[in-house]
């Protein structure tokens, strides 16, 4: 008897093996993948318009979803170009290389903005663009990689930097309105423009549109619900989009969600995503922030606004996608780029701590204590941003220490009014680990950062008197969350904080696909597949 146990037992445990290896090959991945950024997007106000909202957008992504609730990203100095391209590659700027928008360019020392590319022309647009900057791999890279270049992978954007980072390497186009024109743009980077698009731009005419439209309130509700103590809607607001400015500032309205969805709709009826069996990938950005970067107190209404309509943008991009593929064959991942633009007030009227910190003044001042102690020469080359750049090849002819000029660098700055520490290159790349300067040490890269990096006071402006660039500082946490939501997704609520870095890990262990090759951080648990 015991042999014939013997022998029945391997058999039967091959067989059981077998059977939950076949169930687990039979369980699919999802049709598309929908990575929705909403440049500016902040928790606090998502909760607070609740009342204004439907049952197909927010609410239903708070139902159904797993919320993370306290996500931040793991670098400082968030700005759109930077956060989307962490979103995407799973890494942080150091390795990524997009440390923002725009930085100063070493060589020529003058600026460079983070999606310009002279070998590409411009498709409707002037504009040149590639993700030539963009160091590493991306998630839609990834999926291009894996499936042959079968997966359609579209980055749709209001705006130039997040679809050329959205897009990433591989994809098969990279779309955004052009600030000019108001046509859908893009770039002969990513092979020839697709006919949807065309198609799509003429059924959608913006510029015939805004003939016609007025942005107003969305209904009475969403004109008359006051969240905001600064007395909620003075007198009820109307807009026509007119003159050079129009489509610009469209893109920073109520209504330009609702647009970017028509467009994504579009892409959905004629590009053959979700076609077949093979996952395919969306990458699409709304916007969330102040109407043309105004002072929210000034125009707390068109905030409101602003939330309710991208409320009903997402509730009938969900539809169109689930009408699509089906129900349960779409995974969506809703995040932020987490900051938030910065008030104007008068600070000194409340006696809060305040001044003005030029930088323009500082670099004229520090290159004069340098030239005090090591002879004549131009040892600040060039500054940007809160960023100052130390002439190399002048600190090699006089045979000057870049460690020791760094240092009497740091030593000066730091005793100036308004500064609150100075972060020399050396100090981030060999400096102790603590979380703050992990987190500015990962903003930092070394091909296009400056030498000395300064941070400035919160409450102190920032200001440039070359440029009239002037920036209030402040270094509040913006709160917002990481949002999956469709398939195999249980709803929960989770409290336990996470950075913006989870994602493209996450995402590729769904999609079942090599997370982006800078990607060091593990995916979520919890996630089938």
């Amino acid at each position: 008897m015991k042999k014939k146990i013997h022998y029945i037992i391997p058999p039967l445990l091959a067989m059981m093996a077998l059977a939950t290896a076949n169930a687990q090959e039979l369980k699919p991945v999802p049709k598309v993948v929908v990575n929705i950024t909403i440049d500016r997007l902040r928790t606090d106000y998502m909760n607070a318009f609740l009342p204004v909202y439907g049952q197909d957008g927010f609410r239903r992504l708070m139902k159904e979803g797993r919320i993370y609730a306290h996500a931040e990203y793991p670098q400082s100095r968030l700005n759109r170009a930077a956060c989307m391209a962490t979103v995407q590659t799973g890494a942080v700027p150091y390795d990524h290389g997009i440390v923002s928008d725009t930085w100063l360019d070493r060589k020529t020392l003058r600026p460079v903005f983070c999606a310009d590319d002279d070998a590409y022309d411009g498709v409707l647009t002037g504009d040149k663009s590639s993700p030539k900057f963009l160091g590493v791999s991306t998630v839609g890279d990834e999926l291009k990689v894996a499936t042959e270049g079968k997966a359609i992978v579209y980055a749709i954007s209001p705006f130039r930097d997040a679809a050329i980072m959205g897009a990433g390497h591989a994809a098969d186009g990279a779309f955004w309105i052009n600030p000019l024109t108001g046509r859908w743009c893009g770039t002969s980077y990513y092979g020839p423009f697709p006919s949807w698009v065309s198609v799509a731009d003429k059924k959608n005419d913006l510029d015939s549109y805004l003939s016609t439209t007025e942005w107003k309130p969305l209904s009475d509700l969403s004109g008359n619900f006051s969240y905001f103590i600064s007395g909620g809607m003075k007198k009820p607001f109307s807009y026509k989009f007119k003159g050079d400015h129009r489509f610009a500032a469209f893109t920073t309205s109520g209504l330009v969600n609702e647009y970017v969805t028509k467009f994504v709709t579009e892409c959905l009826n004629t590009s053959g995503i979700g076609n077949d069996d093979i996952t395919d990938y969306l990458s699409i950005t709304y916007y969330a922030g102040n109407y043309e970067h105004k002072p929210v107190s000034d125009f707390p209404m068109e905030m409101q606004d602003i939330y309710a309509r991208l409320d009903k943008a997402l509730g009938e991009l969900i539809r169109a996608v689930e009408g699509k593929v089906g129900t349960g064959n779409a995974l969506f991942v809703v995040t932020s780029t987490g900051y938030a633009d910065t008030e104007t007030a008068d600070l000194a009227k409340y006696r809060v701590p305040t001044g003005t910190f030029y930088i323009n003044r500082t670099a004229g001042l520090l290159n004069m204590y340098l030239m005090a102690i090591y002879g004549q020469g131009q040892y600040i080359e060039a500054f940007f941003g809160d960023e100052l750049y130390l002439n190399h090849k002048l600190l090699e002819e006089k045979q000057l220490s870049l460690a020791e000029v760094m240092e009497r660098c740091q030593e000066l700055l730091l005793q100036s009014a308004g500064v609150k520490d100075v972060y020399t290159s050396q100090r981030l790349l060999l400096g102790a680990w603590t979380p703050g300067i992990s987190r500015i040490r990962n903003s930092y890269n070394p091909k296009c950062s400056g030498d000395i990096m300064i941070q400035v006071a919160p409450g102190w402006h920032l200001m440039n008197e070359d440029s009239q660039d002037d920036q209030m500082v402040r270094e509040s946490y913006v709160p917002f969350p990481i949002i999956f939501f469709g398939t195999d997704i249980k709803a929960e609520n989770i409290d336990t904080p996470i950075t913006t870095d989870y994602i493209a890990p996450t995402l590729s262990q769904v999609m079942r696909i090599r997370a982006p090759n800078a990607c060091t951080t593990a995916s979520l648990t919890g996630f089938s597949n």
